[in-house]
């Protein structure tokens, strides 16, 4: 058949070597004989044509099903090749680890246990590294809620000794943003983080809230861990709350990393956060998530990093639309630029160089205002500057909290 004309086996001869790679198509149907052709033909033509190349179900959902399927069946051979197709193929491999983990429930805890050891396998062999997360005392994370109320969802790790450390995430995602983070603090430092209410795992909320509620629900998450004077570092509207905790409680805190933020709303951020509030109230989380992303990403880091924006997309796309609504609502009232001169409290502010939204000018203005502050720009990063060059960002904070002492 010319490439011109294609029939049904040339279709899902393509469609298969997309899926598997060309190395396991051309073994399948170069070394065909007078024995299987025909169930080759028939695999090719009825499986990767008729079956895979349906308009019902997406790509990455169709790989994740095979995968759960083979699970289930324990068809350990095909499991490892679809899974490391999968893998090469884009899929992210938090998607796959929760395929896993759906498959522990369904399957059973044996044949997820089998499935995990060879992912473990396929991915030390494609070199994705695996970072390290032991459960032993003292290095695990714990995940607890506040008992005042509302309830917030807090995680705690890291060592015993040195400056608490405490970390508040931008709108929209959880304390999952400073994974990367958190980890690279906790061999010297006692790390908390925690979930800003209506977001996450915290309570969901209803009734309308001020930016001084969401201040004085950090102070409680401190006063309720018992270990301050923190350092509390936020991002976005982490630091709006941030900013507002050194203002209203200075005791609780010993030094404060404002990063990606800004000290006062302008009449376009207000009618902004106006339209995203009305938005996703009407459409829900979806229509925000293509420019939500390109803020927060650089077109470098969208190539570079492909799983961290597909899992900030996820994470931003299950937030609840009337706590995101409501948070909208509540950080309008942004105002704290006029008091700033007032801190005396050790400041870093970050920025990231490609920012468009809380800018670098943003950031200076904040440390000009701020006695002693000292500002510091991220290079490659637009908002999400903890995600987009964590090194850099972990290196920043780490040297902050080493010149405290």
């Amino acid at each position: 058949m010319s490439a011109e004309r294609p029939d049904d086996l040339d279709r899902g001869a393509a469609r298969r070597r997309e899926m598997l790679g060309d190395a396991w198509v051309e073994r399948s149907l170069g070394q065909a004989n007078s024995l299987n052709a025909e169930f080759q033909s028939l695999v090719t033509r009825h499986a990767w044509h008729d079956i895979w190349n349906r308009p019902g179900l997406d790509v990455q959902t169709r790989r994740l099903l095979v995968l759960g399927m083979t699970m289930a069946a324990a068809r350990w051979e095909e499991f490892e090749l679809h899974c490391r197709a999968a893998l090469r193929g884009g899929v992210p491999l938090s998607a796959v680890k929760e395929a896993l983990m759906q498959g522990a429930i369904y399957c059973g805890v044996p044949a997820a246990n089998t499935a995990f050891k060879l992912t473990v396998g396929i991915c030390q062999a494609e070199g994705i590294v695996l970072d390290p997360a032991p459960l032993l005392p003292g290095h695990r994370v714990e995940e607890h809620h506040t008992f005042s109320l509302p309830q917030l969802r807090v995680a705690l790790q890291g060592a015993e000794a040195g400056t608490p450390v405490v970390l508040a995430h931008a709108l929209g995602l959880d304390l999952g943003m400073w994974d990367s983070l958190a980890a690279a603090l906790a061999p010297r430092h006692p790390v908390l983080r925690y979930d800003h209410r209506g977001q996450g795992g915290s309570a969901a909320v209803r009734a309308p809230f001020t930016l001084d509620d969401l201040v004085a629900d950090a102070a409680r998450v401190v006063q309720e861990w018992g270990r301050g004077p923190v350092v509390f570092v936020g991002l976005s509207m982490g630091g709006f709350v941030g900013q507002g905790l050194a203002l209203r409680h200075p005791g609780l805190l010993r030094g404060l990393v404002l990063a990606n933020t800004a000290a006062t709303q302008s009449a376009e951020g207000r009618a902004a956060l106006a339209d995203r509030a009305r938005g996703v109230r009407a459409g829900g989380m979806a229509p925000l998530l293509d420019a939500t992303m390109a803020r927060w990403i650089t077109a470098e880091g969208h190539a570079r990093c492909p799983e961290v924006v597909a899992a900030l997309r996820a994470t931003l796309g299950r937030a609840d639309p009337e706590g995101y609504a409501l948070t909208c609502e509540a950080l309008a009232g942004l105002d704290w630029l006029p008091q700033l001169g007032a801190l005396r409290c050790p400041t870093l502010v970050l920025s990231g160089a490609a920012d468009p939204g809380t800018t670098p000018a943003m950031g200076q203005q904040i440390a000009d205002a701020i006695p002693g502050a000292r500002h510091q720009l991220i290079d490659g990063a637009a908002h999400l500057s903890v995600l987009e060059q964590p090194q850099t960002f972990a290196a920043a904070v780490q040297a902050f909290l080493a010149a405290l002492g």
